[in-house]
């Protein structure tokens, strides 16, 4: 196999492996969920979500327990696409760029590509399925009621978390990360320890994917209303008598392009939420007139709130990884295991036997090769991924219009420390290679050199090569850097949003989402995601008993 080919292959194989997708269940019988075409012109409930992804999902439901709630997902159902439900149509799924694919991608100006989730459930239907808590110490940065996040994380772990089974290849790699030293080992655990772990996942032991949107299944039908393929233009802001601007409704377009109106009811405590992602919650607020005042000037948007913070405070944790070609097949697994380093980076594993590859794929992607359709290897990934990260970013509208994605930099390593920490987990995934567990998968012909030249080679990104990044790790890791789809910010905590997640300067509104996180929280943020949904819902609902708002 000549050297181009297969470098080739193992950069179709890294982007292959890490969008893995499983077969998901059966659709439940949602009485609540309707197309948005089937909306009436205007509407009026006492909570309206901005999107119903792995934070709106639980927070619809648990918000449903006491008031009638709207939910606006601007993309389909994760049940009735068959490129979601089955592995084997993964190629089909990222290679489908239309208006109602699940996924819409995007490139960073950094020029890494990236994906960010178009359908209910958000990136609990697109992601590899590893569930783990945030740390304590994080739970308590964020100023959290430690006993309601327990409380909060086995409600959702009740529907939609679950221990793997761990085979060959992931048994090898934890055995490998106790060889090199990330030690204690943890056996499995939700809970994020110092040490070498397996994680829990959110797919059961027949191979099928529980998403957010199955947390849906404790919402109350009679309260609640979800409209799929709902593009929120703008939240409506009221000035007249108004000491500040106060949210009072959503302007909404179906798929056939007609508006709609979805209005609060003139009731005490009633909201808006924002759980629309990292991209989509700044980019909502923006077009709603709250944003940098010269930003929104420039797009022609009447601004209600200068909020300079708006879009500020973006991060990515960088993903470097190399890719193992194994001498006998390994099973076909996501991530399950996991070394929490003490000098924070983690290390973890996915496997297969079979990267099929299909022409047609989407623009941000690689081009296809057509020598390469149905060709397939053996082996594994082994990536790290940098805590936190220290480094920020920040994100822009393009256009005004709100299907269109926004600009976003991350500005990838600018901060040493976190090149500093890229740099010793590729050198603990070479020890882990080097290890005696690992022994029987390598090839004894092959070096780690020659796979770190092999990465260096493939089109991983759209980011410049460096000769010497085949010999320094640190140009290694910034030419190489790929993204794990753990970014996060733009509406963060004390910057745009309080400790409650109200929208500082406006009455009325929330942000409950990733975009809220000034760093992403354990070693997959998912889990604590949906967490902070159903956390979050509870808050709001006792705040509602306690000011004395009667429940429905």
């Amino acid at each position: 196999m000549g050297l181009q080919r297969w470098r080739l292959l193992c950069a179709f194989a890294v982007i292959s492996l890490f969008h893995g997708i499983c077969n998901s269940e059966e659709a439940p019988d949602y009485t609540f969920l309707h197309d948005a075409v089937s909306a009436p012109s205007v509407s009026f409930h006492d909570y309206i979500i901005i999107g119903g992804g792995t934070s709106g999902c639980p927070l619809a439901a648990t918000l449903s327990q006491g008031a009638t709630v709207l939910v606006l997902e601007r993309g389909g159902s994760p049940y009735s696409n068959r490129n979601i439900e089955n592995m084997a149509n993964f190629a089909a799924n990222l290679a489908d760029t239309g208006p109602n694919s699940p996924s819409q991608q995007f490139v960073s100006e950094d020029g890494v590509l990236n994906t960010r989730a178009r359908v209910l459930g958000g990136g609990s239907a697109l992601n590899a399925g590893f569930y783990t808590r945030a740390g304590k110490d994080y739970v308590k940065e964020a100023g959290w009621d430690e006993k309601l996040v327990e409380e909060s994380y086995e409600w959702v772990e009740g529907k939609v978390a679950f221990e793997p089974p761990v085979l060959e290849w992931q048994s090898a790699v934890r055995d490998g990360l106790i060889e090199a030293g990330v030690t204690p080992d943890n056996g499995f655990t939700y809970e994020h320890l110092l040490g070498t772990k397996i994680g829990g996942t959110i797919f059961d032991r027949s191979g099928h994917r529980h998403t957010a949107a199955n947390l849906l299944e404790y919402a109350q039908p009679n309260n609640t209303v979800v409209y799929l393929f709902a593009i929120v233009h703008k939240i409506l802001l009221s000035t007249v008598g108004e000491r500040r601007p106060r949210a009072y409704g959503v302007i909404f377009e179906d798929k056939a392009g007609r508006m709609h109106g979805a209005y609060l009811r003139k009731k005490a405590g009633n909201e808006i939420i924002v759980s629309a992602g990292a991209m989509g919650s700044p980019q909502v607020l923006m077009l709603s007139g709250i944003g940098p005042m010269q930003h929104l000037k420039n797009h022609g948007i009447k601004v209600l709130l200068d909020q300079p913070m708006v879009g500020q405070g973006m991060a990515d944790n960088p993903m470097n990884a190399l890719f193992v070609p194994t001498r006998r097949p390994v099973e076909v697994s996501l991530i399950q295991v996991v070394g929490i380093t003490r000098f924070g980076s983690y290390i973890e594993t996915s496997s297969g036997s079979g990267f099929g590859y299909q022409t047609g794929r989407p623009r941000t992607m690689p081009p296809p090769v057509s020598g390469f359709v149905n060709t397939s290897l053996q082996g594994g990934f082994i990536l790290e991924k940098i805590k936190g990260p220290i480094s920020k970013g920040h994100l822009e509208l393009r256009t005004t219009n709100p299907k269109d994605n926004p600009s976003v930099t991350f500005n990838y390593f600018k901060e040493p420390e976190d090149l500093r920490r890229c740099v010793q987990g590729m050198k603990t995934i070479i020890d882990v290679l080097n290890s005696q567990a690992m022994s029987s998968f390598r090839y004894d012909d092959i070096p780690v050199a020659t796979l770190i030249s092999m990465m260096v080679g493939s089109p991983v990104n759209l980011r410049p090569r460096h000769l010497t990044a085949a010999i320094s790790l640190e140009q290694f890791c910034i030419d190489t850097v790929m993204t794990i789809w753990h970014y996060h910010g733009g509406c963060q905590v004390g910057r745009v949003v309080d400790r409650d997640y109200k929208v500082i300067g406006v009455d009325g509104l929330r942000v409950v989402d990733g975009s809220t996180f000034n760093a992403s929280p354990g070693t997959n943020p998912q889990a604590t995601v949906m967490m902070l949904g159903r956390y979050m819902g509870q808050k709001i609902l006792q705040g509602r008993a306690s000011n004395g708002v009667k429940t429905v």
